[in-house]
């Protein structure tokens, strides 16, 4: 049985029509299928396993470095000389963070309370908790800016306790001592006849609040009703604003709890998000597109503005009152200490500022905070937050434990908070989101491209069969012609 090549060419064309029809189809649903499957694994919801889980439990490695600014003249800060810091460290800790009384609402909405904790890692750390460093003494030169305003002699009568009580303008004590508290018998005097005059109950350290605490009440958006609000804040310990600023604007909660963000990112987003440490809403900006073991990422990083004061950014005058820019004033959320919050060694931060204490050098690469987000998801694939803690201090009369301090905001430590997706997480990320988007991208494509193939070569084939049918038909009928002619004696006689 003889094989029609003209019709298995245009079965061929049709095959390659359907081809490429189907392949400029994926080109259009395709992205509609990743982002729907992006909606579906975004939204807190415990069917979710891999998300859910990665919300609850954040399993990615985090660590907390804390360096200090080990005080090398205290003697000559009391006489009124610049500050001469040494930074120590860094003092690293593995940071546990799991949330807990999880509740969903009708609304959308889902509560809970994340708790933390730290391990110190000897390995991963420059010295260890016994290492002794001297730091100004905020229980004394804090509480001296604290009360300047009071008669003169209650001043006289609280610098008399202070000597009492053995308290000095500086302190030298261990790192862990530093870190998670030590005894005083101030601390132990101010707990028990002052009750809330300070931010702990216990021993007095500078970071005694935050191991083994939870970060307060957060409500937060599912993105079931809509995956724009994923993550967003709600409410938290019950507000919706906050009261420790001056202006509405500065009180506003805006945007997530600061672990994730709404998936579909552009370069014209920015990551908002509530912290509780630093009492407020903070935004950061976009600054480069990039990658990370393959995977695409958006980096955001502080604007100058962040810590500007309302003198330079209006926005921020509801944060003062200010000092120079780069300073955060929280006294308002801490006891009324006269703390400030700054990016390390007052980078981005009002040159002045360097110019109060000896042995500060800021720089981007080492002081400056950013996060990784994957644009698709919203989800961080790199994290570091840097932050300093300041103390201003100055000489206050009749407290003579400040001696002829010259007024300056002087740096405490500073401490970063980094963390990475790696391992099984990683690998898992790259195969949901790079590999199979890519291997549908290129299935798209080569659809495509074979549906043309096979269309010119079957057109191809088909105009040869036509054509060679058409020229070898013409000859065999001139030919037969010609024989007739030989053979008919009609014709034969007209010739004649």
């Amino acid at each position: 049985m003889a094989i029609n090549k003209s019709k298995v060419a245009v079965g061929f064309i049709v095959v390659g029509v359907l081809t490429v029809f189907f392949g400029t189809l994926l080109t259009f649903v395709g992205p509609l299928i990743i982002d729907d499957q992006v909606v579906k694994n975004t939204v807190i919801d415990p069917k979710n396993e891999m998300s859910y889980t990665m919300w609850r439990d954040v399993p990615v490695p985090f660590f907390m470095s804390v360096y200090f600014f080990h005080v090398l003249n205290p003697k000559e800060i009391l006489a009124g000389e610049k500050p001469m810091v040494e930074q120590r460290g860094p003092y690293v800790y593995r940071k546990r963070i799991q949330k807990d009384n999880i509740t969903f609402h009708p609304n959308s909405t889902v509560s809970y309370k994340e708790y933390r904790s730290y391990y110190f890692e000897p390995s991963m750390s420059v010295g260890n908790e016994s290492d002794v460093l001297t730091l100004p003494n905020m229980l004394v030169l804090g509480a001296a800016v604290m009360l300047e305003s009071l008669p003169a002699p209650v001043r006289m009568i609280i610098s008399m306790a202070f000597k009492t009580f053995d308290e000095g303008p500086f302190l030298t004590k261990t790192v862990g001592e530093l870190m998670w508290g030590y005894d005083s018998k101030l601390v132990n005097f101010l707990n028990k006849y002052l009750p809330g005059m300070l931010p702990s109950s216990g021993k007095f350290g500078l970071f005694s609040e935050f191991n083994n605490s939870d970060t307060g009440l957060f409500t937060i958006h599912t993105g079931k009703d809509d995956i724009r609000n994923v993550h967003k804040v709600v409410s938290w310990n019950g507000l919706t604003e906050l009261s420790y600023w001056r202006t509405p604007q500065c009180n506003m909660i805006n945007g997530t709890a600061g672990q994730m963000w709404p998936p579909f990112m552009t370069e014209e987003s920015t990551l908002p998000f509530y912290s509780p440490d630093a009492c407020r809403s903070l935004e950061l900006v976009y600054q480069r597109s990039g990658e990370m073991k393959g995977i695409p990422l958006y980096r955001f990083v502080a604007p100058k503005t962040l810590f500007a004061n309302g003198t330079d950014y209006s926005p921020n005058e509801g944060f003062c009152p200010c000092r120079q820019s780069g300073l955060l004033n929280v006294s308002s959320c801490r006891q009324n200490s006269p703390v400030f919050i700054s990016h390390p060694h007052f980078f981005n931060a009002d040159p002045v500022l360097l110019d109060y204490v000896h042995g500060l050098s800021p720089n981007e690469e080492d002081h400056g905070l950013f996060i990784d987000i994957h644009p698709l998801t919203g989800v961080p694939l790199n994290v570091s937050i840097r932050l300093q803690l300041n103390l201003y201090m100055k000489r206050v009369r009749g407290i003579t434990e400040t001696g002829k301090i010259s007024e300056v905001v002087m740096p405490m430590l500073w401490f970063e908070e980094r963390g990475y997706i790696d391992g099984p997480i990683l690998n898992t990320f790259h195969t949901n989101l790079v590999v199979l988007p890519a291997v549908m991208e290129y299935m798209q494509y080569g659809m495509i491209a074979l549906g043309l193939a096979t269309i010119i070569i079957a057109a191809f084939v088909r105009y040869r069969v036509k054509r060679h049918k058409c020229g070898g038909g013409a000859t065999s009928e001139g030919e037969a012609s010609a024989s007739a002619g030989e053979k008919d004696p009609l014709l034969q006689d007209d010739v004649d």
